[in-house]
């Protein structure tokens, strides 16, 4: 039989590949396995810590407002100007006493800058008779409430700052922001609708600085005017109620205060989301210092106040020498509606001699402010000056514009007027016709 060698060589190099295919498997099988170690990876949020630093620093800010209710017969006064702007004169009489209500107006938030001093927006404040700071712990069924009081605001720039002596709550650390930049991390914290979702966090970027927002509002004395502001616009989410709160930066200074949204336009039908402004902090810095360097503190109403009686008897009293008429009672509703004239006590006539004419004071000035007061009706005014003394001085603004001294001729209302500051001198009246 023939040798077949290259059979028998195929043979021992399989038989020789099953060995080391064995060999290895063996091989393998007998190592020890290796184990992975168990690694914990956090990731932590770079938002935390400086939330866990201010966040209970944000407040609620609560408005309470008097509803009057009045039973007077306005037709009562009228004297035959009938040129289109209202009733005319009228001497008061036939007045009896509004029925006062006081109701919540409206809530926002606030920063707590100093020891009681709360920082918010000056439209969450204003036409205010009473304010309360709401503060809601973690886990409270409901919030800590604290009486407070404006103490200091700007209207132009929507600032204001109250003060609440019971707060108990650290004040937060104010930054720069002349040094954000676009693209730096934006903290928005506040209480959206209110106490149900007070603490509310939100967070986006800069999106632009300086931007000029230009923005319609009424005057303490309810004269509509257009300011603009250069304020800092971000996309973290701002609702309302979240205006006077704080924005942030991830060191946990507080850079902004939310004021406004962008939702749309009621032109295009377009829908807006992600555009928000905050008036810078440097901006409410020269407010909040004149305020803490100077401590001040106002009368905090911890309930409902009385509303004054007037007698409307004015003998041997001290006056300024000028007739009056609410200018509610000269006007028509849409006047004060559109903002075009302000509120107060419309002056009749200005005695020739008398306190009023030694300061400057004129037919067809509006008095709107009364030692610090501002003045919507006969009755306030009436009762600040019997409050009292002959030679006592009184600040006074009144609102003078062109035309406004000749109502029977006026056909339109005049558009630019301006507020002047007087000083007069009470004297003692000797008649009760004049005020």
């Amino acid at each position: 039989m023939k040798f077949n060698w290259k059979k028998h060589l195929l043979g021992y190099i399989a038989v020789a590949m099953v060995c080391v295919m064995v060999g290895s498997a063996v091989t393998l099988t007998s190592q020890p396995v290796a184990v992975a170690e168990e690694t914990t990876v956090v990731v932590t949020s770079p938002f935390t810590a400086a939330i866990a630093q201010v966040r209970d620093s944000v407040v609620g800010v609560s408005n309470y407002q008097e509803v009057r209710y009045s039973n007077r017969n306005s037709l009562e006064d009228f004297f035959g100007y009938g040129f289109g702007y209202g009733y005319g004169y009228g001497n008061g009489s036939g007045r009896t006493q509004d029925t006062v209500q006081e109701v919540l107006a409206g809530t926002g938030s606030g920063v707590v800058v100093g020891k009681g001093y709360v920082l918010t927006n000056h439209h969450v404040i204003e036409d205010n008779s009473r304010l309360e700071i709401t503060v809601m712990r973690d886990g409270a069924e409901e919030a800590d409430v604290y009486p407070a009081a404006v103490v200091a605001y700007d209207e132009n720039l929507d600032v204001a700052v109250v003060y609440a002596p019971d707060l108990p709550l650290e004040p937060v650390a104010l930054g720069d922001s002349d040094t954000l930049q676009v693209g730096d991390w934006a903290i928005c914290i506040g209480n959206p609708l209110g106490e149900e979702f007070s603490g509310t966090v939100t967070t986006g970027i800069v999106s632009a600085l300086n931007r000029a927002v230009s923005s319609t509002n009424y005057d303490k004395y309810g004269r509509k005017e257009t300011v603009t502001n250069a304020m800092i616009q971000t996309d973290a989410a701002i609702n309302s109620g979240n205006s006077g709160g704080g924005m942030f930066s991830v060191t946990g200074e507080l850079m902004g205060i939310p004021t406004l949204k962008y939702t749309g336009s009621a032109y295009s039908g377009t829908t807006i989301e992600g555009i928000g402004m905050c008036i810078p902090i440097n901006a409410a810095k020269p407010l909040i210092e004149e305020v803490l360097t100077s401590q001040l503190t106002a009368e905090v109403k911890g309930g409902e106040t009385a509303a004054a009686e007037s007698t409307g008897d004015l003998t041997g009293k001290p006056r300024m020498g000028i007739s009056v008429n609410d200018m509610e009672s000269i006007f028509r509703s849409s006047v004060f509606t559109q903002g075009l004239l302000p509120k107060g006590v419309y002056v009749v006539e200005v005695e020739e001699g008398g306190p009023a004419a030694a300061a400057g004071m004129k037919a067809g000035d509006v008095i709107v402010d009364v030692n610090d007061t501002v003045i919507t009706s006969f009755d306030q005014m009436s009762e600040i000056i019997t409050a009292h003394k002959a030679g006592d001085t009184l600040k006074v603004k009144v609102y003078r514009a062109e035309g406004l001294d000749d109502l029977e001729n006026l056909k339109q209302i005049p558009e630019d007027g301006e507020y002047v500051d007087l000083e007069v001198t009470l004297a003692v009246v000797e008649t009760d016709v004049k005020q």
